[in-house]
């Protein structure tokens, strides 16, 4: 077992290395993006299944192996797809985030829950009771790393199915916003073009939402062990 763990930290590392020295890295900024997106395009309509499929890979590669770039994939993703991008954008980031989870979860979350059981008791509870909504309420904080909520989540006893749900709904708002820049693309000059104060407000309201059950639940709960 152990030595699996660590087959499967050496192939993750040697990808990610892979990636970064053969400059695939270059190819998620927005200079890239902005120079290369009319001849983008071209590629798919002349194709548009096979462009489907090879950004909904590279979509879950970048973001399984945690590369920075998802924001600008989102963007192209609507630039290239239009509005039907958002499927693409949440098949992709889905899948990856998953597959991050998953690594994350067996490389050491099975042993972490493991050594500190007992210390962990209490977090265990409050996720079993109230998981779905602080992954709701991360997701829905964008600028919470997308990456960084992928792997501590898998250290954690968070059903899998309640990440995949939480994940897909969860980034909706955020990959919505990415995905109607793209399709401005002739307006968009630099990444700070893409977010507006209302856009971030309606992130600050769902965050809001989300994590109401969770204060309303809290408060009750203290009411009735004071009575």
């Amino acid at each position: 077992m152990q030595r699996n763990k660590i087959i499967l930290i050496a192939v993750i590392a040697g990808l990610f290395a892979l990636s970064y020295f053969a400059g695939l890295w270059d190819f998620l900024t927005f200079e890239y993006y902005r120079a290369n997106r009319d001849s983008l395009l071209e590629a798919v309509h002349a194709n548009y299944f096979i462009s489907s499929i090879i950004f909904i890979a590279v979509y879950i590669a970048v973001t399984a192996l945690s590369i920075p770039g998802a924001v600008i994939l989102t963007l192209t993703g609507g630039y290239l797809f239009g509005y039907a991008g958002i499927i693409h954008v949440n098949i992709g980031a889905t899948t990856g985030a998953t597959a991050a989870f998953l690594a994350a979860r067996y490389i050491a979350g099975g042993s972490l829950q493991q050594k500190y059981s007992d210390k962990l008791i209490k977090l265990n509870r409050e996720i079993e009771t109230n998981g779905k909504n602080y992954m709701l309420m991360l997701r829905f904080i964008f600028l919470f790393p997308f990456f960084l909520l992928n792997l501590l989540a898998g250290l954690t006893k968070i059903p899998l199915t309640t990440f995949i749900w939480t994940t897909s709904l969860g980034i909706l708002p955020g990959s919505l916003a990415y995905i109607y820049a793209g399709t401005q693309a002739t307006d968009i000059n630099s990444p700070g073009d893409i977010l507006s104060i209302k856009v971030m407000m309606a992130f600050v309201f769902l965050t809001v939402i989300a994590v109401i059950p969770v204060v309303v639940e809290k408060f009750l709960k203290r009411k009735v062990n004071e009575n």
